[in-house]
């Protein structure tokens, strides 16, 4: 069985519906021999990445960058992740309240340099998140139906 590892930081109700609504879409009923893991950013461990055969990242922009707690998690991890799961599959989504920039910058950066291999448009936007929430599970969906045996 696959798995997909879905971190996320995901401290507001806004957000928690955010990321509801993508594991919604990885967690379709359709969607067979994908397991799906959900993890705080500030609880994803090494192990959880490495088990993982593909990453489902979401956050918020926060002044300009991602949130603390996923930029945590790659710290965390990013050395001893990095050559094992190169060319592994991720997508992302970052919610912003006005400008996403620096952290699309910085989530490109640093899955380039974990050489994941950007597998689905991500879902990028500032605003409310209603418009946003079958785009969210369609991402889920897509992530998880790529990794099916």
């Amino acid at each position: 069985m696959s798995r997909l590892l879905v971190v996320h930081h995901s401290p507001t109700d806004t957000l928690r519906k955010l990321t509801d609504a993508a594991l919604d879409g990885a967690r379709d009923p359709a969607i067979e021999g994908v397991e799906v893991i959900e993890r705080p950013a500030l609880d994803a461990t090494v192990e959880d990445v490495l088990d993982a055969d593909g990453y489902l990242l979401g956050t918020s922009a926060n002044l300009g960058y991602i949130s603390g707690a996923l930029k945590h998690f790659f710290d965390s991890v990013y050395n001893d992740v990095r050559d094992p799961t190169a060319k592994r599959p991720f997508a992302y989504w970052i919610r912003g309240g006005y400008d996403t920039t620096g952290a699309e910058r910085a989530m490109e950066s640093i899955t380039t340099g974990l050489q994941w291999s950007l597998a689905a448009q991500p879902l990028v936007f500032t605003g409310g998140i209603e418009p946003h929430l079958d785009e969210a599970t369609e991402l889920g969906g897509t992530l998880a139906a790529l990794l099916m045996e």
